[in-house]
């Protein structure tokens, strides 16, 4: 397909990032799909903030998926009751309830991290070079403006 070299429009390029994102939402549900249907998306997406930036305030988990305390609370209760998290409580102040994966949790995000970077490994592979390079800036800025946590913050030590 040829690429025109005008310049893009703010809609031109919101209608490529929604593309993008179909396509990226999809790996995301077939790399959890792998997973047997432990962890719904929303689950998941709380492993990851639990595994990008450690044990933390059930609070501050909220505040990080931009969701109610209580949505957070019931989130965890699940994800404990699977054996994917811990609680404890804080013994400063008992009403501080701190979360973190468990060994099967981390192992869980690894393996759903894995199959994800396989299948977007096999996706570039289909991409012309150029583009490609390209698509490295973009997407760290988009990122970056997103909040997200650089990969290697978060994934160094794993095994791929």
């Amino acid at each position: 397909m040829q690429r025109s070299t005008q310049p893009a429009s703010q809609e031109d390029v919101v209608e490529a990032v929604l593309r993008a994102s179909r396509a990226l939402v999809a790996v995301a549900a077939r790399s959890l799909a792998a997973a047997e249907g432990q962890v719904t998306l929303s689950q998941y997406r709380a492993m990851v903030v639990l595994a990008s930036r450690g044990a933390q305030r059930v609070v501050d988990l909220a505040e990080a998926l931009d969701v109610e305390r209580s949505t957070a609370t019931r989130m965890c209760d699940r994800l404990e009751g699977k054996g994917l998290i811990t609680r404890e409580r804080s013994a400063e102040d008992r009403r501080t309830v701190w979360v973190g994966l468990t060994a099967e949790g981390t192992h869980l995000v690894t393996a759903v991290t894995r199959r994800r970077t396989r299948d977007i490994r096999r996706i570039l592979a289909n991409m012309p070079e150029q583009p490609r390079v390209a698509l490295v800036g973009a997407l760290g800025s988009f990122a970056d403006a997103a909040g997200e946590a650089p990969e290697q913050a978060w994934s160094l030590g794993w095994v791929q």
